[in-house]
Parts: structure tokens; C-alpha cells; sequence
């Protein structure tokens, strides 16, 4: 619209036209009209010869035989000859054979639109641009002694996989994906952890399986799902401990991975699972006693069903444990022909009858993360589930299931 060496002002001029006229007419007009008008200092050919004039700039539309349009020129003159100039422009009274009407609407200077931008962009970067200056005392310590748990990490074994200060000391161990997974794990006191380093997992890894108690910690993701399988195959894991659907052990926060290590599962579990798949079945995790389970005998027999719960008790027993793991609220929901709806900590969020299932999943909220249904799941079934968000779903029988959605893990209560 204007070049930069006439960024002084910009004439802005309203024009009207009886007639149908394009944009050479309205030039021609401008430069005919005002010929002389103004004496040869202001004649305008001569002043954009100069460079103190710019070109105009016409944008006309024309519509039902009348046109209408904005003619746009800049100028480096002084604020006086600026105005004259301008004011010799609404002489013009014909565009070609049309009669026409010129009207200055503003006189804009260049110089105020460019303040005002340098002064808007001024405060944007006063806001944004400038490091913060300040830290709050415990955010200082906080980074000074993850810098030192930081600098712990090392290596283990001719192959150099990354490892936690206490991996070699430890009795037990937690495998992991990579050196980031190991820095996460270190930045909230877990020095234990190693990492296998990729698909390929190392002698020395499988060495110190095979000496230590093992647990298996990897991602949420196909990537993590592949790498256990692999793992499982060549050393001696003992436990599995799953990350949410979705998320990398470096990306946890200290509640996750404490949360996730709680309720590790015997690798026992996790082998008859993939088994499961293998054959075609949602084999899953299963909810048979063991020496692993942290749920005694009196628990068990005092949940078998709804209908017995309280009316077995004696008056002076003790309130049976409340279930803290996904393994122990499998034992609990085994035989009682109902249904639960799990938070991501394993805390009951509904109890309702296995018949409700369909009705109590239009009311279900948003805090639910799995489902544990004494009962049978279809495909239809399992569709409407994968389609609420669950990760997770525990049935007694799955029974036409064609099409498996990945976003749900399919475990079976035995």
C-alpha cells in the first residue's frame, strides 16, 4: 500500500461514482484534475518523480451501475503540504464520463500506527521475554539435590547398560526401558533401576535377573507391551508393574510410580495372560490364590458373594480389609455375580448388579479407569466399554469376541 521511503502519512480519500469506472479512470482523473491546481512545487507526477509521493493505490467495486471504492497515497511531505495536497483531491467531480464524489476520510500517520505497534510489542515482551528473576527458596533446594541424584547414575556390566547407584548392593531390582526412565526414577529416591536399552536385551540384564528379585517397569504403550514379552522370554522377572495407558515411566510423577509399584503383579499372572493371547483367548490376570497375594484366607471366604457379606459375620469379627490391589479385588468379585467400577488407585467408585451393566454405563463418570464384571462381556458389550475410555475390563467369560479394541486390556477372572 506504501513503500518505505514514504512512510510519512497516508491520505485515505472515499470515492463514489454514477457510473461504472475501473481503477485506470480513477487514476486518470486524479492526475487530470488536480493538474496545475497547486502550482509546480505540489504537481504530483513531479513529487512522485521525487520520491515524496507514493502510488495511489485504487480499490474500487462496482455494483447495480454505481461504483464504489478507496483510493490510498502516501506521502513524505511536511503535515502542511500533506493537507493541501489532500483537500485538492475532493476538487475531483468526474471519473471518466461519470459523475463522482471524493471524500477524505483521514490523514493516518505512519509514524503513531508504528509507535502504537513498538508500544503494544513493548509490553508483550516486558511480560513474556524476561527469565524470571526470582525462584522460591524450595524450588532451588529441590533442584540442587535432584542435580545430585542426577550425577549418581552410572553404568553396570561390559555392556554399559545405565543403571542406579544401588543396582549392584541391591536385593531386588526394576527393570526398566532407558537412561531417562532410570533419571525419573533416581529424581524420587528409587536407586535401584536399570535399564535394558532397547529391544535388544543384554547378558547382563539377564544375569542380574537371575540373582535378584525382578520387576519389570516399562512404558504404556505398544513399545512397552513388546519389550516385556521379549524380556519375559530371556530372564527371570518376578513382577510386572504396568504404567498408565498412554504414559512413559519418565514422564510419571512420585505418586504414579509409587502407585504403580504397589500394585505390581506376579509375573505368574501376567505369563498366563499372554498365554491367553496367544491362543486367541483374553486370557488376563486371574484371580487365584497365591503366596504373592497379600489377602489372607479369612478375607476371602468372607466376600464370596453380596447376599452372605455381613450375614455370616459373627458380632465380634472384624471388618473384612477393604481390597487394595486389582488381584484382591478379583478374589473379592469371584462367584458374586456383580459388577465394580475401579478409579485409577484401585478405589471402589460403584458396586452395582452384573444384569445393570448397560444402565450403570450411561452413569458412569469420568473418575472410572476399569470395570470388574462377574459375568459374560460380548462384542457388543466390549465396544461399549472401549467406547466409555476404560483401560481395563475383568469378566468371568468373554464370549464372541471378533475384534479386539487396543485401547482395552482384556483380563479374566478364574
Amino acid at each position: 500500500m506504501y513503500s518505505s521511503d514514504t512512510t510519512k502519512y497516508m491520505i485515505h480519500i472515499h470515492l463514489e461514482a454514477e457510473g461504472v469506472v475501473e481503477k485506470p479512470d480513477v487514476v486518470g482523473a486524479v492526475f487530470g484534475q488536480t493538474e496545475g491546481l497547486l502550482g509546480e512545487d505540489l504537481d504530483l507526477r513531479d513529487l512522485q518523480r521525487t520520491g515524496r509521493l507514493g502510488r495511489i493505490d485504487v480499490q474500487v467495486t462496482s455494483k447495480k451501475g454505481e461504483t464504489k471504492g478507496e483510493i490510498y497515497i502516501a506521502s513524505s511531505l511536511d503535515r502542511a503540504e500533506t493537507a493541501i495536497l489532500a483537500a485538492s483531491f475532493e476538487t475531483i467531480d468526474r471519473v471518466g464520463p461519470c459523475v463522482a464524489r471524493v471524500r477524505v476520510e483521514s490523514i493516518e500517520d505512519i509514524r503513531v500506527t508504528k509507535r502504537r505497534q513498538v508500544i503494544s510489542r513493548a509490553r508483550e515482551l516486558l511480560m513474556d521475554a524476561f527469565e524470571e528473576g526470582t525462584i522460591d527458596s524450595n524450588v532451588l533446594i529441590d533442584e540442587v539435590r535432584e542435580s545430585m541424584r542426577m550425577e549418581k547414575i552410572g553404568t553396570i556390566g561390559d555392556d554399559k547398560v545405565p543403571a542406579g547407584p544401588n543396582v549392584a548392593d541391591s536385593d531386588a531390582i526394576i527393570v526398566v526401558e532407558g537412561r531417562a526412565d532410570v533419571l525419573n526414577l533416581l529424581r524420587f529416591g528409587i536407586k535401584n533401576a536399570v535399564a535394558v536399552e532397547g529391544t535388544r536385551i543384554s547378558r547382563t540384564i539377564v544375569d542380574l535377573c537371575a540373582k535378584k528379585t525382578a520387576t519389570a517397569f516399562f512404558d504404556g504403550d505398544r513399545g512397552g507391551d513388546l519389550i516385556l514379552r521379549e524380556l519375559l522370554q530371556v530372564a527371570e522377572i518376578d513382577y510386572v508393574a504396568y504404567s498408565p495407558r498412554g504414559k512413559s515411566v519418565e514422564d510419571l510423577s512420585r505418586k504414579e510410580i509409587t502407585k504403580a509399584l504397589r500394585n505390581k503383579i506376579p509375573v505368574e499372572y501376567v505369563r498366563e495372560e499372554l498365554a491367553g493371547e496367544e491362543e486367541g483367548e483374553p486370557a488376563g490376570v486371574t484371580a487365584q490364590a497365591s503366596d504373592q497375594e497379600t489377602v489372607s484366607r479369612k478375607t476371602r471366604e468372607s466376600v464370596p458373594s453380596h447376599k452372605k457379606r455381613g450375614s455370616e459375620r459373627s458380632p465380634g469379627a472384624p471388618a473384612p480389609t477393604a481390597p487394595r490391589t486389582l488381584t484382591e479385588h478379583l478374589a473379592a468379585m469371584r462367584g458374586s455375580r456383580s459388577a465394580r467400577f475401579l478409579s485409577r488407585d484401585y478405589t471402589v467408585i460403584r458396586d452395582f448388579d452384573a444384569q445393570d451393566i448397560e444402565r450403570a454405563l450411561e452413569e458412569m463418570n469420568g473418575d472410572a479407569v476399569g470395570v470388574l464384571l462377574d459375568g459374560e462381556v460380548n462384542q457388543k458389550l466390549l465396544d461399549t466399554l472401549a467406547g466409555k475410555g476404560l483401560e481395563y475390563v475383568a469378566a468371568s467369560e468373554y464370549k464372541g469376541i471378533i475384534k479386539r479394541p487396543l485401547s482395552i486390556k482384556l483380563l479374566k477372572i478364574a
